[in-house]
């Protein structure tokens, strides 16, 4: 064990010092000789390194998701502001209150799906159609004034990284067609206008995902197996980069290479899928330009 001799120098002071042991004992209600509570006073003596099991050398694509990746943003902040301003420019048509049960179940139906001739959008239009009685015209016609009118306001929500334009741009410079790899629940312009708040410069992608274009979403393997099959890449000459430990760490379902980016972590509950990297948006840098 890497860190045992630091360990027992801290357990053989804590044998020698009665009080200082009775006193850990007291205040935690546990065993001083517990690895457990030195490692919680000690984290720098105890951390484990992570090692990287990625391999770059076969590399040829890389998947950017964009939220808590690229650009910092709270989804439980943004969807509800999004939600209710896109509602509001509905008002003449339907209750926004129903509109937004409505976009929530148009949701639901956008992760459910597994029909490849449907796209995201195709599927708010029906609940839209089905819930509301609201053409695809109409919502059109709703949402063009929602970006004309709002959109702008949502701009707060979001704010870049430092690093996000040049791990892009190694990545590029390695020759990797390079994806935005957001999960596909807005239309385009909204994904747009999150890059763009973000410092992010759109035309460095060679695709991006929106519901527009897009059949699934992450974590279903079909969403990584579709855009595969748009680069012509393999899964296993491709590397998935998010900070979520279920819809971005899933890539590796169908063959990816996973990368978690730690400093906007989302952690899911019941995790299945083990990154094979974890780290910084900086130690990632320097491991694509190594």
């Amino acid at each position: 064990m890497k860190n045992l001799p630091v360990y027992t120098t801290v357990l053989s002071r804590l044998k020698k010092n009665p009080g200082m042991s009775r006193c850990l004992a007291q205040s935690t209600g546990r065993n001083p000789d517990d690895r457990g509570i030195l490692s919680s006073m000690f984290p720098s003596f105890f951390r484990k390194s992570v090692k990287s099991a990625v391999n770059l050398d076969n590399v040829r694509a890389v998947f950017f998701d964009l939220d808590g990746t690229l650009v910092d943003v709270d989804m439980g902040r943004f969807v509800p502001v999004y939600l209710h301003r896109l509602t509001e420019q509905m008002k003449g048509l339907v209750e926004p209150a129903r509109a937004v049960r409505a976009m929530h179940h148009a949701v639901a139906a956008m992760f459910a799906n597994q029909d490849t001739g449907k796209t995201l959008e195709t599927l708010l239009f029906e609940v839209l159609r089905d819930e509301l009685a609201i053409s695809p015209e109409q919502y059109r016609e709703c949402l063009e004034q929602f970006l004309r009118n709002d959109l702008d306001e949502l701009r707060p929500l979001v704010s870049g990284h430092a690093l996000s334009s040049r791990l892009i741009n190694a990545a590029r410079a390695r020759g990797w067609q390079v994806v935005l790899a957001t999960n596909p629940i807005f239309p385009r312009a909204v994904v747009d206008a999150r890059v763009e708040w973000g410092g992010l410069d759109g035309d460095k992608f060679h695709h991006v995902t929106a519901y527009e274009t897009e059949h699934f979403c992450k974590p279903n393997p079909e969403f990584f197996r579709e855009n595969l099959a748009l680069l012509q890449v393999e899964a296993e000459h491709c590397l998935m980069v998010g900070n979520d430990t279920l819809h971005d760490l899933s890539a590796s379902q169908v063959g990816m290479q996973t990368c978690l980016l730690t400093p906007w972590c989302i952690r899911r509950s019941g995790e299945r899928f083990r990154p094979d990297w974890q780290g910084r948006h900086e130690e990632l840098l320097a491991l694509i330009e190594a």
